[in-house]
């Protein structure tokens, strides 16, 4: 098991950050927000931590702000493939408001940062009004369903160095910068290679001018050529997440 390494927030100084970084949050309005504020505790999620386990109790969601989490399926063997990513775009621990309360993926942190979790039963009470965080979390998960389909289709269809420019645009959509920080291991981990694949991978972005990458720092250069040397599943999801979940800030309505 990957020991849980969640940590509460540094003494250093850092960037200022808000509850408003992650876009669920955004959309709420000022009414439904006022009542989730007192319940939302800033957390500092380090790189490679767990959040959860197959099978384990899930006790809090957490709303990435700066930070991104994998969610994996995990195999007996020990191996394990990303069905989807989650970023500052939506939520971890959708399982909670599906009734599940458990689940049978795994939840890593891919880029370490900041997010903000709240205790299951402050969640629920909010949900079960009926209102505008019930719409919010049900059009999301839909978005996330719709990601770990097309993950699914793309793995099986396209070749690797189109899943890994998918990948690394997925994953940039979900943070504040154009930069990833993890390492070549955990990103082969994330999408069931070698590291030497990953190295390769990124040596060939690197060489066209898309990205530099050293250090387990990738920073994307070029977006538009990443864009291009990505498959169509990149657009399915992003096309499909953009119409389910409002603009940052915008109001959600039922239509």
């Amino acid at each position: 098991m990957i020991p849980t390494l969640l940590k509460p927030p540094a003494s250093r100084p850092s960037p200022e950050r808000s509850p408003l970084d992650n876009r669920l949050l955004a959309t709420l309005t000022d009414v439904a927000y006022a009542r989730l504020r007192p319940h939302l505790e800033s957390v500092e999620l380090a790189l490679g931590s767990s959040l959860y386990e197959p099978g384990s109790l899930l006790r809090h969601a957490y709303f990435p702000t700066t930070s991104i989490v994998s969610l994996l399926y995990v195999m007996n063997d020990g191996g394990s493939a990303e069905i989807a990513v989650v970023g500052n775009d939506g939520v971890v621990g959708t399982s909670l408001f599906l009734g599940g309360g458990s689940t049978s993926s795994r939840a890593i942190v891919q880029n370490a940062g900041f997010a903000y979790r709240i205790k299951v039963p402050a969640l629920m009470a909010e949900f079960d009004l009926h209102g505008e965080l019930q719409l919010l979390l049900l059009r999301y998960t839909q978005a996330l369903l719709t990601q770990m389909v097309q993950t699914a289709a793309c793995n099986r269809h396209h070749a690797l160095d189109r899943q890994f420019c998918r990948w690394l645009l997925l994953s940039l959509d979900r943070l504040p910068s154009h930069e990833l920080t993890m390492t070549e291991k955990l990103m082969a981990n994330m999408l069931g290679v070698t590291v030497a694949q990953v190295t390769t991978l990124a040596d060939d972005l690197q060489a066209l001018g898309l990205l530099t990458h050293k250090g387990g720092q990738i920073r994307v250069v070029d977006r538009a050529g990443l864009e291009q040397k990505s498959c169509e599943c990149y657009g399915v999801v992003k096309t499909e997440t953009d119409r389910l979940l409002p603009p940052r800030g915008a109001l959600l309505t039922a239509a």
